[in-house]
């Protein structure tokens, strides 16, 4: 049976928090972002399916229809700011109120900023030619000399390549769209990332497969990057959040852009 909300959660917690950024008026972004008319939205605009820039300049993805419709439910308007992965954290505390786009809380990110609840649980898994088979199907298969790894520079990716691939030809790639490209026309053997990304980029690489999308290497959350310390904005963005869940928003966005879990 699906979940009914009997009024708006969200529109009660916004009251809420403006009721408590009243008392924090210096502190909250809340009181902020409300009187600019406008939410300022990190996102690398990289990583389908959560975060994609078309050709001009306008954004789609899960994520973005989440950030598109919270800007909505806070009464303003949603401003896209272009980030990359090596200068999320940065970047976002200096020109952000919130950043989306399928991003990984871990303990490196949470030293500069706060997460939002989880929307959704994932892993690395391998991405790699059909005709491949089984053959980078591990970590033991993908650590070996002359296996060229292929990962986007800056993100967990990265992190991760390099902590479990170090035997590996590793080659960084200034970003996600084009990655899946080299690996197809041969230049490269293996990427692994996040298994959502995987399962959409086998769609639109069909010569391409991802791997035990099902079993990764790793598990880990995603989630929106908050402001540190601002409890009121904090409580509207969850409550939010947590009725877009509970609800199944964020699983019918999913399975519209990579199928049903």
């Amino acid at each position: 049976m699906q979940f009914r909300v009997p009024i708006s959660l969200a529109a009660a917690a916004l009251a809420l928090g403006l009721t408590a950024a009243t008392a924090h008026a210096d502190t909250t972004r809340l009181l902020t972002v409300r009187a600019a008319g406008t939410l300022r939205v990190c996102t690398t605009g990289d990583y389908p399916p959560y975060t994609v820039r078309e050709a001009d300049g306008s954004y789609r993805g899960i994520d973005i229809t989440l950030a598109t419709e919270l800007a909505a439910t806070l009464g303003v308007s949603p401003q896209w700011v272009p980030v990359t992965w090596a200068a999320l954290t940065e970047d976002f505390a200096a020109r952000c109120d919130i950043a989306v786009g399928g991003i990984s809380d871990t303990a490196a990110r949470r030293q500069t900023v706060d997460f939002s609840v989880p929307l959704s649980t994932d892993g690395k898994t391998p991405v790699s030619r059909r005709a491949d088979g089984d053959a980078y199907a591990t970590v033991e298969q993908i650590n070996r000399p002359g296996v060229r790894v292929i990962v986007n520079r800056g993100g967990t990716n990265e992190a991760f390549a390099r902590a479990n691939f170090p035997a590996a030809d590793l080659t960084l790639w200034p970003d996600n769209l084009t990655i899946y490209d080299e690996i197809e026309q041969g230049r490269a053997d293996v990427f692994v990332t996040d298994s959502a990304e995987g399962r959409y980029r086998q769609q639109t690489h069909p010569t391409l497969r991802v791997l035990h999308p099902d079993a990764p290497f790793d598990s880990f959350t995603k989630a929106y990057a908050l402001p540190r310390g601002d409890a009121p904005f904090a409580a509207v963005v969850n409550t939010w959040l947590a009725v877009q869940s509970r609800t199944g928003h964020v699983e019918r966005l999913t399975e519209d852009w990579i199928g049903a879990q």
